[in-house]
């Protein structure tokens, strides 16, 4: 539908809704997007963002990115960057799947090598790393060592054996958020979360093999810089969280908050998925304190499901994972609020930045960057649908302006229910089987839910980032392989 009435144009596909498009706004809304696809929003996502504007501390504008639609509170795609010490803190402005991010591996395999083996691979992939509502992983640990994992994230995976040392350099934060506190966690969390180390989850959660096609590089010298370095290349993807541990946490802090707002507070409760605290009092740092303890479960998680992928591919291939250059691109965070500089010179100063559904992209020469990535910026993952493929980009200085922020997927166009009356997830699969696509799924039901169609282009969502100066396009994966939540 069209955009709401008083959106301008800014920039090359940049947008801008001014303060008095909805009253008590205290910075603009931003949106990055085409044309095309800022036309196709839904109206709650300006609403959501416009409420997100209300927010006290918030700093410069209440953004949007290209693949933003309705989520919980804050548009999926959202974020704000709020003043530590007048800013508040809120879980809608974070996900309930705190810490949900992107895993890429690269491979010297290429897809002639692969083809043969594919079904192996899925299945095997599919028996080896749980997914679905409710799966357990094979760690097995007592509740006391899953607080170690807390306060650890994929170091203490690392340290056990399930990764190596330079998996961490190529994780965001080296794996590891260090204000975790897992006394501000509660029991019901704990019991929820300590059993799921190493699995995928559900919705759309995925584990997919890949392949670089010649014609997907577009830009040589940052793809060999990654490690996407031959024609046909085989790599792998995965898209996980935190599970119901995230979830239960971002729950607990939601009614707490609830509870104190209009209190202690006096802050006023505009929609209660915005449900929010000072970030500089006690409430607001133990919700911070607790999710960091989410995210560090969240790269805890990814780090095992990528010590089951080596297992997978080394036990069909018969080689051990670094004969066959299985390493690690990155590992990149797409739930989160994080404490970061941002500004120039002297007016540099410390923000809260919430991304909820948007992904960071540091720029070349960024200090937070590990040494691999300094001049090429940091790698950003652009998840598409199962059927469409997905996009590497990396950061650049001109993404500044949103606080070097980028999207994270392709973005829905439609509700889980509207797309399983459209489909039925055993046709889906079929369908996919034509295309020169395997998939294996914990359920008919969720995937259907995943279909291509309910899903916007990858392609104009990753050409619209590189074109509003957020991430710069590197090249363009194409699925092969799927395991489905």
């Amino acid at each position: 539908m069209p955009a709401p009435p008083g959106m301008r144009r800014v920039g090359s596909d940049v947008w801008e809704l001014g303060v008095d498009y909805r009253p008590g706004m205290r910075v603009p809304v931003r949106v990055y997007a085409s044309r095309k696809l800022l036309d196709e929003m839904d109206d709650k996502v300006f609403e959501q963002a416009a409420n997100v504007a209300t927010l006290p501390g918030i700093v410069e504008a209440s953004l949007c990115m290209p693949d933003a639609h309705w989520g919980y509170g804050f548009p999926i795609g959202g974020v704000a960057a709020m003043d530590v010490r007048s800013g508040v803190i809120s879980p809608g402005g974070i996900g309930f799947d705190i810490n949900c991010g992107m895993r890429l591996v690269r491979t010297d395999l290429v897809w002639p090598e692969v083809k043969p083996k594919l079904r192996q691979l899925v299945d095997e992939l599919a028996e080896r790393v749980p997914a679905g509502v409710g799966r357990r992983g094979f760690v097995r640990i007592d509740q006391d060592t899953f607080r170690e994992v807390l306060r650890e994230g994929a170091r203490w995976a690392v340290a056990k054996g399930y990764g190596t040392p330079d998996d961490l350099a190529r994780t965001e934060g080296g794996g590891c958020l260090a204000d975790a506190d897992p006394e501000r966690v509660s029991d019901r969390a704990i019991e929820r979360g300590y059993r799921q180390i190493g699995t995928l989850g559900s919705g759309n959660h995925y584990l997919e093999i890949q392949v670089l096609r010649p014609e997907g590089v577009f830009d040589e010298r940052l793809a060999r810089a990654f490690g996407l370095d031959r024609p046909e290349q085989v790599v792998i993807m995965f898209h996980c969280g935190s599970r119901g541990f995230g979830h239960q946490v971002a729950t607990d802090y939601l009614h707490d908050f609830l509870r104190v707002m209009p209190t202690r507070f006096k802050l006023p409760v505009l929609d209660r998925e915005l449900a929010c605290a000072p970030f500089d009092s006690p409430e607001g740092r133990d919700y911070y304190a607790a999710m960091c303890c989410a995210a560090n479960m969240s790269f805890a998680n990814r780090q095992v499901i990528l010590h089951r992928i080596r297992q997978v591919f080394s036990d069909l291939f018969g080689r051990d994972p670094e004969a066959l250059g299985i390493r690690q691109v990155y590992d990149v965070a797409h739930n989160t609020a994080k404490l970061e500089e941002h500004g120039a010179g002297r007016a540099r100063r410390k923000l809260l930045v919430h991304r909820k559904g948007a992904t960071r992209a540091f720029p070349p020469g960024h200090p937070e960057l590990p040494p691999e990535f300094r001049e090429t910026g940091q790698p950003v993952i652009i998840g598409g649908s199962m059927e469409t493929g997905s996009y590497v980009l990396a950061g650049v200085e001109s993404g500044a302006g949103s606080f070097f922020s980028t999207a994270h997927g392709s973005g829905r166009t439609m509700s889980r229910t509207r797309a399983r009356k459209l489909v039925r997830g055993k046709e889906l699969q079929r369908r996919m089987a034509e295309k020169g696509i395997l998939v294996r799924s914990a359920s008919w039901r969720g995937l259907a839910e995943e279909a291509g169609f309910a899903y916007k282009s990858v392609d104009e969502v990753a050409a619209a980032t590189e074109e509003a100066g957020l991430s710069r396009r590197v090249a363009h994966l194409v699925p092969v392989g799927n395991v489905k939540g």
